[in-house]
């Protein structure tokens, strides 16, 4: 069976979360003309987030790419294998009935349960499976569906079996969630980026003389009338690796943005945020230099926002894309701190030049003086490392009060602005330089 090339995952040259789809809506429709069953296995690697904490990002790969291998070899003519998910597999196999479904997941979690080396330290995986066999009135949706919350019940129930559809409770839209309304986002987001859907809003970051330190460009995402917000498309976006193409479409626009707002007269950063998967791969630094020539802008203009997941993966080739970009004079910021994986092992390695506290910590000052501790103790830290220090999320004068006695640089925050276009932001600098 053939499918287009893009529609393949980087990592394990499987059919990506579109390509299993079509493998679905094909094998379904072959199954149903000839009259043969047709099984599906929805299969979840379990204990993966400690994987990616103790090996990082690069290592959770590496991981994946070889649990994949050992599928392929064993699958590769009797089976279409997908990945659905970071840990996540379909396995769809023409021709099986209930009892050699049972005996085939059996089959895989043997095949998936030898030891593995990783780093010099031996894994013994397991997983978690959710087997569906096609029934007459299945959409492609609901057969997903089925396998998915059978594979839901199998890891609540402690991983390392399988349970078949029909036999676990159900969850309600979980997996509903998970498979249409995570492929229609990523549809949109295929569509925003053919047909100009994206566009960057601007949120000043005010020092606490007044100026304006940075703006930070944020995304935002229009399609046929539609506001698709980030909390829900940059999740999909990250899962499906289609954050790179948007992390690179950010930093064009976003550099262009910083020249025109240099050619206006207006001197201050324009920060862009960039993703983890931007960083690990060694063309960043081509990328970020061809669109410092295609903006003719000075790199001096820009910041680099890094999220503070990064510091899971400090490998060599994310030292040395921001080692590229500091010799190039771009600052390098890490966002929303203190609330995700710090490691100040790591923190103490990274050329970073701006620290911004979560607006977790903000949003309960001045009354809760545990929190006021911490910002206090975390802009000590930063300003040792030499950092600039900001405080995101501020809304009232007695935030902007608490940050200033705990020793925070910069406010990014409502009670100043909010995130606006770039016509916007023209006019909101106007309108401040007539005060």
């Amino acid at each position: 069976m053939k499918y287009l090339l893009n529609q393949l995952d980087p990592t394990t040259g499987f059919l990506d979360r579109n390509g299993c789809l079509n493998m679905a809506n094909d094998l379904m429709t072959r199954a149903r003309t000839t009259g043969q069953s047709l099984a599906m296995f929805w299969l979840d690697i379990d204990r993966f987030k400690q994987i990616n904490e103790s090996f990082g990002y690069l290592g959770g790969d590496n991981f994946i790419a070889l649990v994949a291998n050992r599928l392929k070899c064993k699958l590769s003519n009797r089976a279409e294998i997908g990945r659905v998910g970071a840990d996540e597999f379909v396995c769809m196999v023409p021709n099986l009935d209930l009892v050699r479904s049972e005996q085939m997941a059996t089959e895989l979690m043997r095949i998936i349960e030898p030891e593995l080396e990783l780093s010099g330290i031996r894994i013994r995986p397991t997983v978690s499976i959710g087997i569906a066999i096609l029934e007459p009135d299945d959409d492609t949706f609901g057969f997903l569906e089925r396998a998915d919350r059978a594979k839901t019940a199998a890891k609540k129930q402690g991983g390392n079996r399988y349970v078949i559809s029909g036999s676990e409770p159900l969850p309600g839209r979980l997996g509903i969630m998970l498979v249409r309304e995570e492929l229609e986002i990523e549809n949109k987001l295929h569509t925003a980026l053919e047909n100009g859907g994206l566009q960057l809003h601007y949120q000043p970051i005010i020092a606490l003389d007044g100026k304006v330190q940075a703006v930070e460009a944020l995304m935002r995402c229009r399609v046929n009338g539609e506001n698709i917000t980030p909390t829900k498309f940059i999740p999909v976006a990250e899962k499906t690796g289609l954050i790179v193409r948007l992390g690179e479409w950010s930093l064009l626009q976003g550099a262009r943005h910083a020249r025109c707002m240099s050619d206006a007269g207006i001197i201050t950063k324009t920060a862009i945020n960039v993703s983890r998967l931007q960083l690990v791969d060694p063309k960043f630094s081509q990328v970020l230099n061809a669109a410092l020539i295609c903006a003719d802008v000075s790199p001096k203009l820009l910041e680099l926002e890094l999220t503070e997941s990064l510091f899971m993966d400090i490998s060599d080739t994310v030292q040395s894309n921001l080692r590229v970009a500091r010799k190039l004079g771009i600052g390098l910021a890490i966002d929303d701190f203190g609330t995700g994986y710090s490691c100040l092992a790591n923190l103490k390695d990274l050329p970073a030049t701006k620290l911004k506290l979560d607006r977790a910590f903000v949003c309960v000052l001045p009354h809760d003086r545990r929190a006021f501790s911490v910002v206090k103790a975390m802009a000590q830290l930063g300003k040792e490392l030499g950092m600039i220090i900001v405080a995101e999320g501020a809304e009232t004068t007695e935030q902007v009060e608490a940050l200033t006695e705990a020793g925070v640089d910069c406010i990014q925050g409502y009670i100043y602005a909010k995130p606006m276009d770039d016509i916007s932001l023209f006019s909101w600098f106007k309108e401040r330089a007539a005060l």
